[in-house]
């Protein structure tokens, strides 16, 4: 299987400014994903889709490749993530660069793990879904058989639909959450479907503590916190 890896890093960023260049730790924030990116056995080929010359600039210096420079209509603020992904296929394509799937690695997640690229790639092609997804399990707590929500008159409604809900933790069904660090999606679906996730989702459950998604100074310290700490 040909695996194309797209490291997205746009210039702007409000939440903390120019954070894909940030030192974190003593290096930037870019080459924490770029480092796990050419570590890992199974993706074919490694690029940045970026609109800033320096963002650019790093990731040459990090390993990346920078075959193009992304155009700003899919460089704003509110721009999705899918039209990045297919604006980078369509380019790779267009100058005969083919791949069977496509993994996306957010330069927000400093923490993956090369290991869990290739597992997502392998359970990709051994299971056939349509996408392979990083997951973490859900605590008790917070499982949809005990999660209420509120109708228009307060009244509180279990998220499932039932109306008791289970009583023993140990009969609670495995509920997981999206963690967001490696997302791997088949080619077809993401450009015949216009979807990062398709019909057939399959979890890539990692082991170990959560990861950390720097979107603001809050997740910014606490990635610090665990550098410094050496977890």
């Amino acid at each position: 299987m040909q695996v194309l890896g797209i490291v997205p890093a746009r210039g702007g960023s409000r939440g903390v400014p120019r954070k894909n260049i940030k030192s974190l730790g003593g290096k930037p924030l870019l080459q924490y994903t770029a480092e796990a990116a050419l570590g890992a056995r199974l993706l074919s080929k490694i690029i940045l889709s970026t609109d800033d010359e320096q963002i650019a600039e790093v990731g040459r210096i990090c390993g990346l490749e920078v075959p193009f420079m992304r155009p700003p209509e899919i460089a704003e603020d509110s721009t999705p993530t899918l039209p990045v992904v297919q604006h980078a296929v369509h380019w790779m394509e267009n100058r005969g660069m083919c791949f069977d799937a496509v993994c996306l690695l957010q330069p927000t997640n400093p923490f993956r793990r090369a290991a869990d690229i290739d597992g997502c790639i392998e359970l990709l092609e051994e299971s056939g879904a349509d996408s392979v997804v990083t997951m973490l399990p859900v605590p008790d707590e917070y499982n949809p058989h005990w999660v209420y929500l509120a109708d228009s008159e307060g009244t509180m409604r279990l998220f499932t639909g039932e109306t008791i809900p289970i009583a023993r933790r140990q009969e609670l069904p495995p509920a997981f959450h999206r963690e967001g660090s490696v997302y791997v999606t088949q080619r077809d679906v993401l450009i015949y479907q216009n979807s990062l996730f398709g019909n057939c989702v399959r979890g890539y459950v990692l082991n170990g503590e959560a990861g950390i998604n720097i979107d603001n100074p809050g997740d910014w310290a606490r990635a610090e916190e665990r550098i410094g700490s050496g977890k």
